[in-house]
C-alpha cells in the first residue's frame, strides 16, 4: 500500500496510539462543539461547500448512498434533503460524533432514512458494489492509510457509481494565501482551545491540510485506486476542493 505524508500527521505528538485511534479520541473529545465550530470558523460557508459537493450527484440520482467519516451526520442530512435517496448509511470511527448525529436524526424524524453506524473507512463492512454513490466531507485527510481507504470505497461502489470527496486545500492567490496561513496557524487553534478546550485538534487540522496531496496529485491517487472520469472543482479561492471519480 502506498503511503503519503499526511498519513503520518497525527493529532497528538506524544501518544502511543496509532493515527486512527488518535483521530477517534480527538473527535470524541470535541464532538460537543464540532458543529458550532464548523459554522463559526468558516462563517457558515461550510454549508455552501457541502451543497456544492452534493450537487455533483444530482444527475446520477443515486438511491443508496454511503457517507464515510459522517461525523454528526451533516452531509447525510443535507444529501437526503437535496436528493431524496431511498437510504443513506453514514459510518464513522468516533462514537461520540455518531451519538450527536443520531440525536439530530431523531429530532428531524429521519431515523428511517439515515442510519449512522460505527465503521472504519479502511475496512468497510459492506459487500462489493453495495452503493450507488459515496460521499466524504473533510474525512479523507484523517484516514490512517489514504490508499487503502480509497480502494475500499471503490470496492463497495456500484459500477457506474460516483465518489464525491470534499476536502480542505491551500489557496494560491498571493494576498489571500498569507491571510489564510495566519488564520489556520494562529486563529483556528486559538478558537479551538477557547471553545473546545482542545488546541491540538485545530492545530492538527492545519498540519494535516498542509501535508495532504491536494489538487492533481489527489486525482492521480484516486485514479490509481481504480476511479475513472476524475475531476476537481476549487471553491472559495481554493480553501476547499471537490474531487469526483466514477467506477
Amino acid at each position: 500500500m502506498a503511503k503519503f505524508a499526511h498519513d503520518e500527521v497525527m493529532p497528538y505528538q506524544h501518544s502511543e496510539l496509532n493515527k486512527k485511534e488518535q483521530v477517534a479520541d480527538m473527535f470524541n473529545k470535541i464532538a460537543y462543539r464540532y458543529d458550532f465550530l464548523n459554522r463559526f470558523l468558516s462563517a457558515g460557508i461550510d454549508v455552501w461547500w457541502r451543497k456544492k459537493a452534493i450537487s455533483q450527484l444530482k444527475q446520477l440520482q443515486p438511491k443508496i448512498i454511503l457517507d464515510v467519516a459522517t461525523g454528526t451526520g451533516d452531509v447525510a442530512i443535507l444529501t437526503y434533503r437535496l436528493l431524496k435517496p431511498e437510504k443513506i448509511t453514514g459510518i464513522d470511527i468516533s462514537e461520540g460524533m455518531l451519538e450527536l448525529g443520531r440525536k439530530k436524526l431523531e429530532k428531524l424524524g429521519l431515523t428511517g432514512q439515515i442510519e449512522l453506524l460505527t465503521g472504519d473507512s479502511e475496512v468497510i463492512r459492506f459487500a462489493d458494489n453495495s452503493f450507488d454513490a459515496i460521499t466524504v466531507a473533510f474525512g479523507v485527510r484523517n484516514f490512517q492509510n489514504l490508499d487503502k481507504g480509497l480502494k475500499e470505497m471503490y470496492r463497495v461502489l456500484q459500477p457506474g457509481g460516483k465518489l464525491v470527496v470534499l476536502e480542505f486545500s491551500k489557496p494560491t492567490r498571493a494576498g489571500f494565501k498569507n491571510l489564510y496561513t495566519f488564520y489556520m496557524n494562529t486563529v483556528a487553534p486559538a478558537i479551538g482551545k477557547l471553545f473546545a478546550k482542545n488546541k491540538d485538534a485545530y492545530q492538527y487540522l492545519n498540519d494535516s491540510v498542509q501535508a495532504f496531496p491536494e489538487g492533481k496529485p489527489f486525482l492521480n491517487i484516486m485514479h490509481e485506486a481504480g476511479f475513472t472520469q476524475t475531476y476537481l472543482k476549487k471553491l472559495s479561492f481554493g480553501i476547499c476542493t471537490i474531487y469526483c471519480g466514477s467506477k
